[in-house]
Formats: structure tokens, C-alpha cells, sequence
């Protein structure tokens, strides 16, 4: 698609959803502000300049916005946009300011009373989503999990009584010792799905226990490359058992054997032994 005659924009900063993979996976509004538009701003310009070249657009004025400039590169283009220009953020792939560079900017053009106007596309978190399964009525998009073992744990403590489905992001690097925190954390008994590669030629989309998932990744090297999307499903409150409890349970499992966790659970919480004891054989598998 080659667009000769671009519509002149209003001034306004428009955040761009690009592809996550396919390049076909972008809208015909986004075609047209990036060839409208009389600023580009991007995390990576070789990757954009790709990009626009696929669906022949060039650019009046590219320039990189990315983590490490993304303050300075701010005030510049605020400047840019009071002086009547129009600026398309994008990032190097999918939905800007949502796990990517972007926010900072976003909030300076408004700061400066200036218009923002989302151009909506891709994501990787609700592509995976919606090929789930996983079909509880919320979900909770984290992110990033923090890169260390001890901090990640920590953070999934902090998650392990809510009902939603929980939506990570992973890098290929990270996601075996990433699975044996949510393991060892959230029990073994929920549903994850690791949904890699989305709308890449190698896409891969598996569901299984969380108790399985480690072995379904190293049963092929290959299942362990490219960026990932991680969904598990939520915590199930047991009738007559609070969140609490059941969070408290959890915990004590992945730390102790069966009785010593239940017996340690009954005196925290109060709860019936019978009960708990049950749910952590249940827990178990």
C-alpha cells in the first residue's frame, strides 16, 4: 500500500499500535497518520524505518524516543506539537506506554494541555488473551515480573489470592526460572497458558497445569525462545475458606511437607484441619 497523498493532521500527539510480528497486522488509520503525520517518533528508528518502508511511506521527520532519552525527547516534541506539528509515537511493536516507552511522553503533552489520540491495534497480552481458553469474566495484565528470583517471588505473593486471570510478560531467557517461581508459588494446580511468538511464523500457543509446564519446555529447546506471554488462571476461593487462608496454604506448601504445612495453616488461620487438609492433597495433585 503506497499512500500519495497523505491527510494533513491536526496537532496532536497520535500513540500508534504497531505489529507485534505480522506486518500485515496493522490498521489502515495507523497507515495513514504515519504517512500524515509531520513528526515520527520512535523507540527504534531502523525498525520503524522497516516498517514504513513495508507499506511504502516515508516519513517527513523521523526521530528516537526511547527509555534512555525519553525525558529529554519529551520537552522537544511538546515544543514541536505547540507549534502546530503533528507527532505518531510508536514503539517497536504493538500498543506504546503499556510495557514500552511512551508513558512519560504521553503525560508531558498533556501536562501541556495538548491533545493525545490513541490510534488502537495490536497487543500482545490480549492476542494471547483471546486464544486462551481461559475464560474468567477479568484478567489482570502485570507486565514484567521483576528479573530476580527472590523479588519475583515476592510480587506473585502479592497476587496469589486474586480471582483474575493473570497476564505476564516474559523474556526467552527468563521463562524456565520464571515458571518455577509461579510453580512454586501459586501451587500446581492452575491452568497456565504460554503463548509464544504471537502472529510470528513460529507461533505457539499451550495449555496445560501449571505442574507440567516446565516439562513441556524442556522437552523441546525451541519452546523456549521468543518473547512470551504468560496467563494463569486466578485463585479459586474454596466455600468456607477466605482468600486469606487459602493464600496462607500456599505459602506453607511451597516451603513444607503436607502435614507440616497444614498443621502450621490450621494454627495461622483457624481454619478446619479436615478442610485444609483436603484442599492441600487437592493443591498437591
Amino acid at each position: 500500500m503506497h499512500i500519495e497523498h497523505p491527510q494533513k493532521l491536526e496537532p496532536a500527539l497520535y500513540v500508534v499500535a504497531t505489529p507485534i510480528g505480522n506486518l500485515r497486522d496493522i490498521t489502515l488509520r495507523a497507515l495513514d497518520v504515519l504517512a500524515g503525520a509531520d513528526v515520527v517518533a520512535a523507540e527504534d528508528t531502523r525498525n520503524t524505518s522497516h516498517l514504513l518502508k513495508h507499506h511504502g511511506i516515508h516519513a517527513n521527520q523521523l526521530i528516537a524516543v526511547h527509555q534512555h532519552n525519553e525525558r529529554g525527547a519529551a520537552e522537544k516534541l511538546v515544543a514541536m506539537l505547540q507549534s502546530g506539528q503533528s507527532v505518531a509515537f510508536v514503539s517497536d511493536a504493538g500498543t506504546p506506554a503499556v510495557s514500552d516507552p511512551g508513558a512519560l511522553l504521553v503525560q508531558a503533552v498533556r501536562s501541556a494541555g495538548l491533545r493525545v489520540i490513541p490510534i488502537p491495534g495490536a497487543s500482545a497480552a490480549v492476542a494471547a488473551l483471546s486464544a486462551s481458553g481461559l475464560n474468567a469474566p477479568h484478567f489482570l495484565f502485570y507486565g514484567f515480573l521483576p528479573n530476580k528470583s527472590a523479588a519475583r517471588r515476592t510480587a506473585l505473593q502479592q497476587l496469589l489470592s486474586h480471582p483474575y486471570t493473570l497476564v505476564f510478560y516474559e523474556a526467552p531467557h527468563r521463562i524456565l526460572e520464571c515458571v518455577a517461581d509461579l510453580l512454586a508459588v501459586l501451587g500446581g494446580e492452575r491452568k497456565i497458558v504460554l503463548a509464544r511468538e504471537v502472529t510470528k511464523l513460529f507461533e505457539t500457543i499451550h495449555a496445560c497445569k501449571l505442574s507440567d509446564a516446565e516439562a513441556w519446555l524442556l522437552s523441546d529447546a525451541n519452546q523456549q525462545r521468543g518473547e512470551f506471554v504468560v496467563l494463569v488462571s486466578g485463585a479459586v476461593h474454596q466455600e468456607g475458606l477466605s482468600a486469606g487462608t487459602l493464600a496462607t496454604l500456599t505459602l506453607l506448601l511451597a516451603e513444607l511437607p503436607l502435614k507440616q504445612a497444614v498443621q502450621l495453616a490450621t494454627k495461622i488461620t483457624g481454619a478446619n484441619r479436615s478442610e485444609l487438609y483436603q484442599l492441600a492433597l487437592d493443591m498437591k495433585g
